[in-house]
């Protein structure tokens, strides 16, 4: 085996480091700094049009997900993330929210809501809400009165409203594009039928972006977080949380960037773009962190925020700002060795510098699933471009998977928290053969279809193999077409099967509990080839094979493998929990 090298970071708080987690509910977790439940939580994203759907219209529900909640028990995380249920005519599937205090009705009810909720805090699980506050809806009320106050008004100054340029303002603003593809601007037209000025969408044309530098938008919000909170929530995932503040007078983008695909310009670019990052953006979440500051119970907030490199995107987990933000660079670094290795040791680093946890994810709504990505050639599919039938490289399914419980277990194993994606502890793979005429993602809409973007990893998922849409529902509806493989992926195929995927995921949540890896100590090992990820965390080495060759297992006992194990050695794209 190979020798301990130095300890590389060692977790803020050092009376909690080699702390074991408790198993039972998560609100027996001590309040004291350094223990917080969010620093160290597994936490499982869902995606309510696509988990359950207890109405049975083939669109999922707040009344199917609290019917499913005790599977999420079972597989041993500690909370959930309810993607966004709002009202809202889902132009960007609820990500348009046309009224945040209330629910969609093809979700259900608010009192649908408080007995999610209810149910959830029964089993232990904490619940948190999707809230987003870079733009919303032109349904929504605010947009529609400043429509129809005109120019100059207060209430068109809730929003980024600019005359166009040209001899009669017929040019937008400036150069940006919208992240769905088309110019980010959209003329609007005066009440006496004369074209009028511009509002700004980084995304839909059906989303405008608030203007942050107003503090009726700030007050609003304000009162937003205080209505959930107040109702439970234990937190909220904020949605393009980089995005609030623009650069002063709304400049070009440099020339460069232009040419930068958007997809990429938009998500992990590493050029300065003035609608990205901005450093006045952090007195939105200071002002957030107060809020959540009155309430007990540890109330959480976690960055959507597509940043580089690691040390800007630390900024937004302050002590005085947010408390997560998810490690995008990490899920975005492809399955070699040494990029992991300086992505894991960067993140600690960054992460432990400001006193937070580094927040891993391997797969949410808006990237391939991972059981595919790793499946294709490094750099292959890039965060919300998705694969279709016409992509020109597609996954090898089997080593998409194999990849994938490695990367898992390897993921799991790390100091911090974690979110799973609904349906990655299933071995979902992306649906690729998915036709046009269902895609539904904006993106592939306003790209003419060059973009497949992210219908593919949204496909409801299945419980039953059997069942009507493989249990989804009891009607057989649903609004993505499932494909006829998701019957060997459902849930009752694998649970209680000994190696399927979902017996793998069960196992190492309850061994990360027990072994307290997520307020753990990672210890980088000496002396393994450049393609073997080898670490300690606590008493239980980790060795992840990224290499050709098999690599010696240490000696002890092997409490996890991702798949089965050669004769004394760990084979190729492989990781191994072994227990001194």
């Amino acid at each position: 085996m190979g020798r301990v090298g130095r300890i590389v970071f060692v977790m803020p708080h050092e009376n909690t480091a080699t702390a074991t987690l408790p198993s039972g509910h998560p609100r027996e977790l001590a309040s004291a700094p350094g223990s917080e439940w969010w620093r160290s939580a597994v936490i499982y994203q869902i995606y309510p049009r696509s988990f359950a759907d207890a109405s049975g219209d083939g669109i999922g529900d707040l009344a199917g997900i609290t019917q499913r909640l005790e599977s999420l028990a079972n597989l041993g995380v500690d909370a959930v993330w309810l993607s966004p249920f709002f009202r809202s005519p889902q132009k960007d599937a609820g990500y348009d929210v046309s009224d945040y205090c209330d629910v969609d009705p093809i979700f259900g009810t608010l009192d649908d809501f408080d007995a999610l909720r209810d149910r959830a805090h029964e089993l232990g699980l904490r619940v948190i809400v999707d809230l987003v506050p870079n733009h919303c809806s032109s349904e929504h009320e605010w947009f529609q009165e400043a429509m129809a106050a005109g120019p100059g008004s207060p209430e068109r100054d809730r929003f980024i409203f600019r005359p166009g340029k040209g001899d009669n303002g017929e040019l937008p603003p400036n150069n940006w594009h919208s992240m769905f593809g088309g110019p980010a601007w959209t003329r609007t037209t005066n009440a006496d039928g004369t074209p009028g000025d511009w509002y700004l969408h980084l995304f839909d044309s059906t989303q405008p972006d608030f203007d942050w530098t107003n503090p009726w938008v700030s007050e609003q919000f304000r009162q937003i977080l205080r209505f959930w909170l107040d109702r439970g929530a234990d937190g909220f995932r904020v949605d393009v949380a980089h995005g609030l503040m623009k650069a002063e007078g709304l400049p070009d983008i440099e020339e460069a960037a232009e040419e930068d695909s958007e997809l990429a310009e938009g998500l992990m670019g590493s050029l300065e773009v003035p609608y990205w990052g901005q450093d006045t953006v952090h007195a939105v979440y200071r002002d957030w962190h107060a809020v959540l500051a009155e309430y007990e119970g540890d109330r959480v907030l976690c960055a959507e925020a597509w940043v580089e490199p690691l040390a800007k995107a630390a900024l937004w987990v302050r002590p005085d700002e947010m408390h997560q933000a998810f490690n995008f660079s990490y899920l975005a670094t492809p399955w070699l060795a040494p990029r992991l290795r300086d992505v894991i040791t960067e993140s600690l680093e960054a992460f432990t510098g400001v006193g937070a946890p580094s927040t891993w994810v391997l797969s949410n709504h808006d990237v391939v699933r991972h059981a595919s990505r790793l499946g294709l050639a490094p750099y292959a599919a890039g965060p919300g471009a998705g694969i279709g039938p016409s992509s020109p490289e597609k996954p090898d399914a089997a080593l998409g998977l194999h990849r994938a419980r490695a990367a898992t277990a390897l993921m799991l194993a790390l100091p911090g928290s974690a979110y799973l994606y609904q349906g990655e502890e299933l071995g979902l793979p992306e649906v690729i053969e998915l036709d046009d005429e269902y895609r539904q993602d904006p993106s592939f809409h306003r790209t003419g279809g060059e973009v497949y973007g992210r219908d593919g990893c949204r496909v409801p998922i299945p419980w039953e193999p059997d069942a009507p849409a493989f249990g989804f529902n009891t009607t057989g509806e649903s609004w993505l077409p499932q494909p006829e493989t998701f019957a060997r992926f459902a849930h009752a195929a694998q649970a209680d099967v000994e190696g399927s995927t979902l017996e793998l995921y069960r196992l190492a949540l309850a061994l990360r509990a027990e072994h307290g890896f997520g307020l753990g100590t990672l210890t980088w090992l000496e002396g393994y080839a450049d393609d073997v990820l080898a670490f300690r965390n606590g008493g239980v080495t980790v060795i992840a094979n990224l290499g050709d060759a098999p690599v010696e297992l240490p000696a002890g006992e092997v409490i996890l493998a991702s798949d089965p194990l050669e004769a004394g050695a760990v084979p190729s794209d492989t990781t191994v929990w072994v227990a001194a």
